[in-house]
C-alpha cells in the first residue's frame, strides 16, 4: 500500500507519516523543500525521539519523496496512491488542488481504485475545503465520476510538534500523546484503518473541542507569554498569572462546549488539565513566537478564539479571559512573522479597532469588538 502525504515538515513526518508507515503504508511525501526532497530519496527513512523521560526513538523506514513542483510527477503519485493525506497549512490547501485534480484525471482515464483524500489541518472542515479547491477545477462530467472514485473525509488531529534543532535534518521530536479522528461517515465502506486513528460518525464536537481547548490554550499562552517576555511555552506556563489566563480561557470554552455537546463536564475539566500539563511538559522546548504565528487566521471569526468567544456570549457566558487573549494577539508584533507584521501595519494605518473588525468579520458596535477594545487600551 502507499500513502502520498503533502507536506513533509515536523508534522508531517512525526506525526502524519509515522502513523500511516507504522500502519504498513509505503509513505511518499510532496514537498517543495528541494534539499530535504532530496534527503529523504537518499535516506529512505528517518527517526522520530519522544519528548519525555523516555527519549524513545522510533525508526522510520521505506519512504521517498517527490518534488512537490514536479505537476507531472505529483498527478502520478495521486493516480496511483492508496491514500493521500495533507499537512501543509490551510492557505496551502488551493495550491496543492491542482496537482490531486490532475491524478484523479489520470485514475479516472486509467479505471483505478476509489481512495481517500484527508486533510489534517488545525482547522474545521479541511477536508471538505480542499474537496472544494480540487473539484472546481474538474468539468461537471468529471467531478460526477470523481464522486464515485474520491472522497475527502474530515478529520482532526492533535499532537504538539514544536520547532526543531537538530544536526539532520530528517529527525523530528514529538510529544507522545496524539489524536487523530476521521469521520467514518465521509468514507467508503470497508476501507482498511488506520492504525492509531480513531474513527467516528460526527468529527464536529472533536474538532471543536480539540480546537477549543489545545489550540485556544496554545496561542493564550503564546501571547501571554510574548507580552511578558518569555521565550518558550514551557517558561510562560510557570508564570501564575499566564497560567490563570490559559486555564481561566479554557473554562469559558469549556462550559460552551458541555452545552453544545453534552459532554461530561468532570471528563472535560480532566482533559483541560491534561491539555496543560502538555504545554509544560520539560522535555519539549516549544517557542511562543512558532505558537504565536499567524495572528491574522487565529483572529477570524471561524477559528479558536472569535469563534467560541461569540458563542459564548450567545449562551449569556462570560468572555472575559478569552477577550484579553484577543487583545494580546493584537499586540503580537514579532517582526520576524508576516501576518503579525500585516496586522501591526493595519493598526498603525486604521486604529486596533478598524484592524479588529477587518480580521474577525464582527461590526465595530459588537459587545466583543468593544471589550476587546477596552482591554487593549488597557
Amino acid at each position: 500500500m502507499k500513502a502520498l502525504h503533502f507536506g513533509a515538515g515536523n508534522i508531517g513526518r512525526g506525526f502524519i507519516g509515522l502513523l500511516l508507515s507504522q500502519s504498513g503504508y509505503e509513505v511518499v511525501f510532496s514537498d517543495v523543500n528541494e534539499s530535504l526532497v532530496q534527503s529523504l530519496q537518499k535516506r529512505g527513512s528517518y527517526e522520530v525521539t519522544i519528548a519525555d523521560e523516555s527519549r524513545e526513538r522510533i525508526p522510520v523506514h521505506g519512504v521517498d519523496a517527490i518534488d512537490g513542483r514536479n505537476s507531472t510527477e505529483v498527478a502520478e503519485a495521486v493516480a496511483t496512491a492508496d491514500l493521500i493525506t495533507t499537512a501543509v497549512g490551510v492557505p496551502i490547501l488551493k495550491h496543492i488542488a491542482p496537482g490531486i485534480a490532475a491524478g484523479i484525471r489520470l485514475r479516472m482515464e486509467r479505471g483505478g481504485t476509489p481512495f481517500h483524500v484527508i486533510a489534517c489541518e488545525n482547522a474545521i472542515g479541511a477536508s471538505t475545503q480542499l474537496k472544494e479547491h480540487v473539484m472546481s477545477l474538474l468539468s461537471a462530467e468529471e467531478q460526477e465520476k470523481a464522486a464515485l472514485l474520491v472522497a475527502f473525509p474530515d478529520s482532526a488531529v492533535d499532537r504538539i510538534v514544536p520547532l526543531q534543532h537538530h544536526e539532520d535534518p530528517l529527525a523530528v521530536t514529538v510529544e507522545r500523546f496524539y489524536e487523530w479522528v476521521i469521520n467514518r461517515s465521509q468514507m467508503f465502506p470497508d476501507t482498511k484503518e488506520i492504525s492509531g486513528v480513531h474513527y467516528v460518525d460526527d468529527l464536529i464536537p472533536y474538532i471543536e473541542r480539540k480546537l477549543f481547548t489545545v489550540n485556544t490554550g496554545h496561542c493564550s499562552a503564546a501571547y501571554a507569554g510574548y507580552h511578558k517576555g518569555y521565550a518558550t511555552i514551557q517558561e510562560a506556563m510557570k508564570d501564575e498569572e499566564v497560567i490563570g489566563l490559559v486555564n481561566g480561557a479554557l473554562q469559558e470554552t469549556g462550559s460552551m462546549l458541555i452545552r453544545v455537546y453534552g459532554f461530561d463536564a468532570s471528563e472535560h475539566e480532566a482533559y483541560i488539565h491534561k491539555i496543560m500539563d502538555r504545554f509544560r511538559n520539560p522535555y519539549l522546548s516549544d517557542e511562543v513566537v512558532r505558537v504565536g504565528r499567524s495572528p491574522i487566521r487565529k483572529l477570524s471569526p471561524d477559528d479558536r478564539l472569535i469563534r467560541p468567544a461569540v458563542r459564548i456570549l450567545e449562551q449569556g457566558g462570560s468572555t472575559e479571559h478569552l477577550t484579553k487573549v484577543m487583545a494580546l494577539a493584537l499586540k503580537f508584533d514579532y517582526a520576524e512573522d508576516p501576518e503579525a507584521v500585516e496586522l501591526q501595519s493595519l493598526i498603525a494605518e486604521q486604529g486596533a479597532c478598524e484592524a479588529f473588525v477587518k480580521v474577525s468579520g464582527l461590526d465595530a458596535s459588537h459587545v466583543l469588538t468593544q471589550r476587546v477594545m477596552v482591554v487593549y487600551e488597557q
